[in-house]
């Protein structure tokens, strides 16, 4: 014999943590603007190339892209990898350096700035999140790993915008949209 189907009902204080929750994480994004952007150093690899990435060097070109993501060859960061990755010549037209950073060792990153970055920028190694934590970045709910947290940096070295969503959907449309409206203010025009 068959169970009957249930009825739904509404769970009103299940619905009201999971929302309030959603709403936290999303307005939590580490740094603030307005913040130092702490300076780092570390290995990175652009096209399975090894280099030292330095911020402030980069920061010397122009505005930098900064994102942090959980784990390269994962379902979320592989989608955020491919849009950042289409989007890099807008923002080296825009005078901007985008950076990638994850726990992962070197080696995995080789691969994936070659697979999932497409060649496009740079993915650097975070395997103690040293980085992420100078930069309030860690997933408090995924011990071990960064968040999925992005920054822009402009060459003063300020932080002037921050995100964080585990959904990587909107991280390349803001920090685009945020590096626009910083160049508009330095009356620099749209590219």
């Amino acid at each position: 014999m068959e169970k009957p189907a249930r009825p739904h009902r509404p769970r009103p204080l299940r619905t009201l943590a999971a929302g309030l929750l959603g709403l936290s994480l999303a307005a939590w994004a580490g740094l603030k603007p307005g913040s130092p952007a702490p300076d780092f150093t570390a290995p990175a690899s652009l096209g399975g190339k090894v280099f030292q990435f330095s911020l402030s060097e980069s920061l010397k070109q122009g505005p930098v892209v900064l994102y942090f993501y959980p784990a390269a060859f994962t379902s979320g960061c592989t989608v955020e990898a491919h849009q950042f990755a289409e989007a890099t010549d807008k923002f080296k037209a825009m005078g901007a350096t985008v950076i990638g950073v994850s726990h992962d060792d070197i080696e995995t990153l080789k691969k994936f700035s070659v697979s999932e970055c497409r060649s496009k920028f740079a993915v650097a190694a975070d395997p103690d999140l040293s980085i992420a934590k100078s930069y309030d970045a860690t997933a408090w709910y995924m011990p071990g790993h960064s968040d999925r947290t992005s920054f822009v940096i402009v060459p003063d070295g300020t932080v002037i915008y921050s995100y964080s969503a585990l959904k990587p959907d909107e991280h390349v449309k803001n920090t685009m949209d945020a590096l626009e409206k910083w160049k508009a203010q330095q009356g620099v025009p749209k590219s």
